[in-house]
C-alpha cells in the first residue's frame, strides 16, 4: 500500500469508529461479555492514547530520530492508571476523532519520508517507520472487529435470541 491509500483508509477508518460508536446508550458503553474483556470505553480511551502516544508518536519518532531510543509506554497499564472507566465516553470518542485528523493531516504533510528508517526495540528488533504505519492501520481493523463483536455480542445478550439465522461469527 501505498501513503495515499493508507491515509485514505485512515480516513475511511475515522468515519466506520465515528458511526459504530457515536449515539450509543451509557448500558453499551459500559457492558462487557465477561470481566476480562474489556468495554467500548475502555476501547475508545485506548484508541486515543495509542493515536497520539504510540503510533503517530512512534512512526515520527522512527521518521525523524530513529537513531534515539524510543519512549517508553503501556498500553495495558494505562487501562488502570488512567482510569479508564472514570472518563466520559463522548468527549473521550471526540478527543480520539479530532487527533485522528490531526493525524491524517500530519501524514499528508509528509514530504519524501524514509520509511525504511528503523528503530532498534528491545522485544521486536528493528522496526521501520513503515512497518509503525502498517501496524497502525492493523490496529484500526483489530478493534473495528473488537467493537463489531462487542455489540454482536450485546444484541445477543439483550435480545435473549441465539442469533443463529444470521450466520455463523
Amino acid at each position: 500500500m501505498l501513503l495515499p491509500e493508507i491515509i485514505s483508509e485512515f480516513q475511511r477508518n475515522k468515519l466506520t469508529f465515528e458511526n459504530l460508536l457515536g449515539e450509543l446508550s451509557n448500558e453499551i458503553i459500559r457492558w462487557r461479555a465477561s470481566a476480562k474483556r474489556w468495554c467500548l470505553l475502555e476501547i475508545v480511551c485506548h484508541l486515543l492514547d495509542e493515536e497520539v502516544e504510540d503510533f503517530r508518536a512512534r512512526t515520527k519518532h522512527a521518521l525523524e530520530s530513529p537513531e534515539l531510543p524510543l519512549k517508553s509506554i503501556n498500553p495495558v497499564g494505562w487501562l488502570q492508571e488512567r482510569n479508564y472507566l472514570e472518563q466520559n465516553f463522548e468527549e473521550t470518542l471526540k478527543k480520539f476523532l479530532f487527533e485522528r485528523q490531526v493525524s491524517i493531516e500530519w501524514l499528508k504533510s509528509l514530504e519524501n519520508p524514509n520509511w525504511e528508517n528503523a528503530i532498534e526495540n528491545a522485544d521486536l528488533g528493528k522496526i521501520s517507520a513503515k512497518s509503525f504505519l502498517f501496524n497502525w492501520l492493523a490496529h484500526d481493523y483489530h478493534h473495528i472487529r473488537q467493537i463489531n463483536a462487542i455489540k454482536r455480542d450485546y444484541l445477543k445478550f439483550t435480545s435473549g435470541d441465539d442469533l443463529a439465522y444470521a450466520g455463523n461469527w
